[in-house]
């Protein structure tokens, strides 16, 4: 069973987070909400989740994937938290996907891992990202990098993560599942 780590930081965009910790479990991906400070975090929006784990506590190299939703200020959290970045450079070294949606792409960048990588964010991060190769698509994919650009793309970055992760059968059939096709 593939296990994937989702960050949540103060500030995180719910529809980013949850989405993806969504499509992932319904794939019976083992999919850990983990915060960085507190069981309880507040999103962007007001909305509060109860983590499953804390940053301290978990055991990384358990983990396929690390998955960072966008909002801000959580985007801005999830880069000034140093172990966060050690673990983006860790897994990228290793080869382990690593993905960024929104404005959570900058954690990319304060890793060192976005030169000359194929990168997109929300249009508004694009100068924030280094000498990467931009580029408008709504999901890119460049090695083990996945980044997506925002709220609406939230369900496609899922479905990709999927494929990335191998899962390219669970991905089809949850787009279908869950309707997909009809607002593509």
């Amino acid at each position: 069973m593939k296990k994937v780590i989702v960050f949540f930081a103060e500030g995180f965009e719910e529809i980013e987070a949850l989405t993806v910790v969504d499509v992932l479990r319904r794939a019976e991906v083992e999919c850990d909400m983990c915060s960085l400070k507190d069981e309880f975090v507040e999103g962007a929006h007001g909305i509060v989740i109860k983590t499953d784990k804390n940053i301290q506590d978990i055991e990384i190299n358990s983990y396929d994937a690390v998955i960072l939703p966008g909002g801000m200020p959580g985007a801005n959290n999830l880069k000034e938290n140093l172990r966060v970045i050690e673990i983006v450079k860790e897994f990228f070294a290793n080869g382990k996907l690593v993905a960024a949606i929104c404005a959570a792409p900058i954690v990319f960048e304060e890793a060192g891992i976005t030169s000359g990588r194929s990168i997109t964010s929300y249009p508004s991060f694009k100068d924030m990202l280094g000498n990467c190769i931009y580029k408008e698509d709504e999901v890119v994919s460049d090695m083990n990098i996945l980044t997506s650009r925002g709220p609406a793309t939230a369900l496609k970055f899922a479905y990709e993560i999927l494929k990335k992760l191998g899962l390219e059968n669970q991905s089809e059939e949850l787009k279908d599942s869950m309707l997909y096709s009809l607002y593509k």
